[in-house]
C-alpha cells in the first residue's frame, strides 16, 4: 500500500473541501462551500479610549456636545460591544471651531459626501461628529438635557436615555431595522426612559411602531393606554440613574471638568 499517496489523497480532499468516508456512515460527506460568517473584532477598549481623549479636546473647545450611539448606552451600563465607532452630537453651528480644534491637535479629519456629520480618526478608530441626528437638527435643548456618566473613568455628557431611544427609533427603515440590537438598549434603559414622549416623537413611523409593540408585548413597557409618566432618574430628579458612580447631569454648554 502506497502510504504516500493515500496522505495526499486525504489532503487534496480537504482542500477540495469535502471529507469522503467510505460506507456512508455518520461522516460520510461534509460539504463545507459556504464559509461560515466572521463578526467584526471586538473593538471596545480601543473605541473607549478613542472617545475619552475626543470628549477631553471637545471640552475644552466651550461648546456643548454629548456623546450618542453605542457607547452612550455603554454608559448607561448596556453590555454592548463595540465595533464600529464613537459618535458624538453638537451644533451645526459649532462643527467648524471643532473640527478646527481637532486638527490643531492632529487628529485626523475627514469631510464626507454626508451633510450632517463630519468624520475623523484617531488610534486607528472612527468618530462621527453629527449635527443632524436622524434627520433632525441638534439643538441646544437637545444638549442640556445630557447627563453626567462616567465612560471607562471619564466623565462625560451623554445623550438622555429618552433622546437615544428616539434617535434610534427614528434611525430604522426597510433597509435598516435590526431590532435584535436594539432590544438590549430598550430593556436596560426601560426605567429611565419616558416612553410618551418616544411615542410621540416617532409617531407615523411604522418601524418604531412595530418596536413599541414588540416592547408592549414583552412586558417592557407599558401599553400606550397605561404609559407611565415620568421614570425615576428622568430629567429634573438632580442626578442620573444610570450606572455606577453616576452624576449630576451637567449645566448648559459642555461637560463637566
Amino acid at each position: 500500500m502506497n502510504l504516500t499517496a493515500g496522505r495526499r489523497g486525504a489532503r487534496a480532499a480537504r482542500a477540495d473541501g469535502r471529507r469522503d468516508d467510505a460506507g456512508g456512515g455518520a461522516g460520510a460527506v461534509v460539504e463545507t462551500g459556504a464559509r461560515m460568517p466572521v463578526l467584526p473584532p471586538d473593538h471596545t477598549q480601543a473605541i473607549l479610549e478613542t472617545t475619552k481623549e475626543i470628549a477631553a479636546l471637545l471640552k475644552t473647545s466651550g461648546r456643548p456636545f454629548a456623546l450618542v450611539g453605542s457607547v452612550a448606552a455603554y454608559a448607561y451600563g448596556i453590555p454592548v460591544r463595540l465595533q464600529h465607532d464613537t459618535d458624538f452630537v453638537l451644533r451645526r453651528e459649532d462643527a467648524e471651531t471643532v473640527t478646527e480644534l481637532l486638527r490643531e491637535k492632529g487628529i485626523l479629519v475627514i469631510d464626507p459626501p454626508e451633510d450632517w456629520l463630519v468624520k475623523a480618526r484617531s488610534g486607528g478608530e472612527e468618530i462621527d461628529l453629527i449635527f443632524s441626528l436622524a434627520g433632525r437638527p441638534v439643538t441646544t435643548e437637545l444638549l442640556e438635557r445630557a447627563w453626567t456618566l462616567p465612560v471607562d473613568s471619564v466623565h462625560m455628557p451623554v445623550i438622555d436615555p429618552t433622546d437615544l431611544m428616539i434617535s434610534r427609533l427614528t434611525a430604522l427603515s426597510e433597509h435598516h431595522c435590526d431590532f435584535g440590537a436594539l432590544l438590549p438598549v430598550a430593556r436596560g434603559l426601560r426605567e429611565r426612559v419616558t416612553w410618551e414622549r418616544v411615542r410621540e416623537e416617532t409617531e407615523g413611523l411604522p418601524m418604531a411602531a412595530a418596536f413599541l409593540y414588540l416592547l408592549e408585548l414583552l412586558d417592557v413597557i407599558p401599553s400606550a393606554g397605561g404609559a407611565a409618566g415620568e421614570p425615576a432618574g428622568a430629567p429634573g430628579a438632580g442626578t442620573a440613574q444610570g450606572g455606577p458612580g453616576a452624576q449630576p447631569r451637567p449645566a448648559a454648554g459642555g461637560g463637566p471638568e
